[in-house]
């Protein structure tokens, strides 16, 4: 496979049309044609279902979307610092991690690095645990932040002054919006929205004292705001960390009792070789940890 071939793929994947690809690649629809026979013939495998009005693709056709996306990701971040100047600090910093108001102080620490770097640019992603894990180990992101609890052993990181708190995003009609917090034996018999972080073995599901498979567990988000409009429609209660919806007319937020907090870490790869602007950010990250 070449990365042209790659580039190819994926715009025939996205415009469902060899001729429309063809188009947007300012290619011939028989090269183009033949590019991709020609991969479908290295790999042994169908890539698409060439119906009648659109192309769509195959499984396999599927999981080389992904992989060529993160190859084609990888080596415009590769190129990207092999060809920044080295009497001048620029290039790009990509970070990922789930919800949490941590991203202040990464905000913090981009723009003071930004504003003695102009040329230096930052690349945010947003994700789950596993999903920021993936793309921290294939290298398509410099830094992970993470939310405890995480398994953070193949990593080097450093630990935020930061906590984040859990609690309960309600509607304000609710009953238990008269509350000051919430307990475990209040929520065992209502309707739950949990964010997948915190399923199986967690601080929060330790923190119910209840089987989890016999909570009522309705939903399940990986970011709060798409689950804030399931609480609004009055679905259920989202179990969740505070300060990342902004509280209304419509919703509020109860901590949990006992209290429940999670530590945040920022993570990268063990012997990770960094461009001086990771470097620079990785230092500011320190600097406003101490």
């Amino acid at each position: 496979m070449e990365l042209r071939q790659l580039r190819y793929f994926l715009a025939v994947a996205e415009e469902e049309s060899i001729s429309k690809a063809a188009e947007a690649l300012f290619v011939t629809q028989p090269n183009l044609s033949r590019q991709m026979q020609s991969l479908e013939a290295e790999l042994g495998r169908p890539l698409f279902v060439r119906g009648s009005r659109k192309i769509t693709l195959t499984e396999a056709g599927k999981l080389l979307k992904k992989r060529a996306e993160e190859i084609l990701d990888l080596y415009q971040k590769t190129e990207s610092e092999l060809l920044s100047p080295d009497t001048e600090i620029r290039g790009d910093v990509y970070i990922g991690g789930g919800e949490s108001y941590a991203m202040e102080l990464i905000a913090k620490a981009a723009h003071a690095v930004q504003k003695l770097h102009q040329g230096v640019a930052f690349h945010l992603f947003s994700g789950d645990v596993s999903a920021v894990s993936e793309r921290l180990d294939k290298g398509l992101i410099d830094f992970g932040v993470f939310i405890e609890p995480a398994d953070l052993s193949k990593y080097d990181y450093l630990r935020l002054p930061l906590v984040d708190t859990w609690g309960v995003l309600m509607r304000k009609d609710s009953p238990f919006a008269e509350k000051e917090s919430i307990s475990p034996e209040d929520l065992w018999d209502k309707p739950l929205i949990r964010s997948r972080h915190s399923l199986g073995k967690s601080i929060v599901s330790e923190w119910f004292r209840k089987d989890e498979k016999k909570l009522n567990i309705v939903a399940t988000y990986n970011l709060l705001y798409n689950a804030s409009h399931l609480v609004r429609e009055g679905l259920g209660y989202a179990i969740c960390l505070d300060k990342l919806v902004e509280e209304g007319n419509d919703l509020t937020f109860r901590p949990l009792s006992p209290r429940l907090s999670s530590h945040l870490d920022i993570a990268w790869k063990k012997h990770q070789v960094f461009p001086k602007c990771a470097e620079l950010f990785l230092e500011e990250m320190r600097r406003l940890s101490f």
